[in-house]
């Protein structure tokens, strides 16, 4: 339940459990960890003997990660401090003052700085915590329970929607039978989505995945924001809409177990950890499998709209010439500020768009078919008991757009988190090809082969403007290790005949893209 009360400009979050036990209070406590961050504060209240401390040191046991941190009640020395791998926490219990100038005498607030802080008895002090906090009050249930609690957790300010969507979180768990997983982080993508490996008690796996629906950001052209124009999905619509049509095609894509849309919650079935690269090498044989995919699926007359359980349709978006050109925007935007000299004069900018406009607009008059945009090492897995087509295990579809085929080739042929040699790049275009003509006469070789180049070039430079981006605004340098790789493979993009006029805009602009051909 999310309210905002009379007279109070925050919004509260309030959600009510009955734990059984004091193994399920631990167990609550255990799993709010995950909700909490360095900075945040918690204020515990309820009578004495109610478990304020018992709670506080589940959740501390947790974040430290050490079952057999004591963590004592602090009502002596006030406030306790401990330092983890999840890093400062400190632990304070303010029954023993008798006024909120104590804490100041204290240095209370000096004593928090830069950690998570756990006050038991805030009520002593109500002034020194009203900001964004997340309450837990702890009452006694029934007489004939003595280990049951009534425990209410309230979100205030900013922590009102962690809460709710924690809440939500927990409950789709438990009615999708997986309240007793253990849970464990599973590293994401570049995206905002989160990952989590789900395991029962009994062995069985899945995924647990966490894609909230995509905050619109500020306009930047049309009135939309950038996320509209470049065509990402803004929910999990997409990625079940995705997943369920090409498995009707034929395909492997992850079973969906249990879903949730509103709340952006998936869990969908665990394929493994096997994929197409061993020692930061590509497999050759699982390369061309999953090329040969791309021909199976881009031979096939495919709609722009599938069906969406409960939803009716899904529409798949264009991949037009506002998207492919907002895209290569990002070079300028974000890689320029990164890697080149300054800015990108406003003149030379309006070339660079317009060079694009020019050698694009042809792309985006071909037949389209499915571009699932990110069909990759990261998101392809081997399931070698599997036969054909389904041994390829596909795994982020979210953004699919209705595209020129050779996009998605070039995705996995100038693989951007690994190295893929000239000789197996070719191997893979051609194989490719024949296989296309073998399931299209119709298929026209040339055409693809200039449309290849061309987007080629598009991508990469997307990709530099993203991975700068990914350095520069969301703390993520390790994408920067890929830059070189993506220059080489723009460099060798260029060199087509149809991008000749980019390849001089390039060089006079950002002459340190060449720079690895020296």
């Amino acid at each position: 339940m999310t309210e905002n009360p009379a007279g109070k400009s925050a919004p509260r979050t309030v959600w009510r459990i009955e734990a059984e036990s004091e193994d399920a209070t631990a167990a609550l406590a255990a799993d709010l960890a995950g909700l909490l961050n360095v900075g945040d504060l918690v204020t515990l209240a309820g009578d004495l003997g109610a478990g304020k401390t018992t709670f506080a040191r589940a959740l501390m046991r947790t974040l430290a990660g050490d079952p057999e941190l004591e963590a004592p009640s602090p009502t002596f020395t006030l406030a306790q401090s401990y330092d983890c791998d999840f890093g400062r926490i400190v632990h304070a219990d303010l029954y023993r003052i008798s006024s909120p100038a104590e804490l100041a005498e204290f240095g209370f607030d000096e004593v928090r700085e830069g950690a998570l802080t756990l006050v038991e008895w805030a009520e002593r002090a109500p002034k020194a915590f009203e900001g964004d906090r997340l309450d837990v009050r702890l009452s006694f249930s029934e007489a004939d329970k003595r280990d049951a609690r009534l425990i209410t957790i309230s979100g205030y300010g900013g922590f009102a929607p962690r809460l709710q969507t924690f809440k939500a979180l927990r409950e789709f768990l438990l009615g999708a039978g997986w309240g007793e997983a253990r849970r464990e982080f599973l590293q994401g993508d570049a995206s905002s989505r989160a990952y989590e490996t789900l395991e029962k008690p009994d062995g069985e796996r899945a995924i647990l995945m966490i894609s909230p629906d995509r905050p619109d950001g500020p306009p930047v052209r049309f009135g939309k924001p950038y996320s509209a124009i470049a065509r990402l999905a803004e929910n999990v619509r997409a990625f079940v809409a995705i997943d369920e049509a090409l498995a009707a095609q034929g395909f492997s894509t992850p079973k969906i177990l249990a879903r949730d849309i509103p709340a952006g919650l998936l869990i969908v079935e665990d394929l493994g950890r096997e994929g197409l690269v061993e020692d930061r090498r590509p497999i050759p044989e699982r390369y061309q499998e999953a090329v040969d995919v791309l021909a199976q699926l881009h031979a096939r007359k495919l709609p722009d709209a599938v069906p969406l359980e409960g939803a009716g349709v899904y529409r798949i978006p264009p991949y037009d010439l506002d998207a492919l050109l907002i895209e290569v925007e990002l070079l300028l935007d974000w890689y320029v500020g990164r890697f080149g000299k300054g800015l990108v004069a406003s003149g030379a900018r309006a070339t660079f768009v317009n060079m694009w406009r020019r050698v694009l607009a042809d792309v985006v008059t071909q037949t389209p078919t499915w571009t699932l945009r990110d069909y990759h090492s990261p998101n392809l897995l081997w399931l070698g008991a599997r036969e054909g087509a389904r041994r390829i295990g596909i795994i982020d579809f979210q953004d699919c757009v209705m595209g020129h085929p050779a996009y998605d080739v070039a995705s996995l042929a100038q693989d951007a988190r690994v190295h893929v040699s000239d000789e197996l790049e070719m191997r893979l275009v051609a194989h490719y090809a024949r296989r296309r003509k073998e399931l299209d006469p119709a298929f026209d070789m040339a055409s693809f082969a200039r449309n290849y180049a061309v987007l080629g070039a598009q991508r990469a430079t997307k990709i530099l403007g993203i991975f700068a981006r990914l350095d520069q605004r969301d703390a993520k340098p390790q994408y920067l290790a890929h830059v070189p790789r993506v220059e080489q493979y723009l460099r060798k993009s260029l060199r087509h005949p149809a991008l000749k006029e980019i390849e001089g805009w390039y060089a006079a602009n950002l002459p340190a893209i060449f720079a690895g051909d020296a």
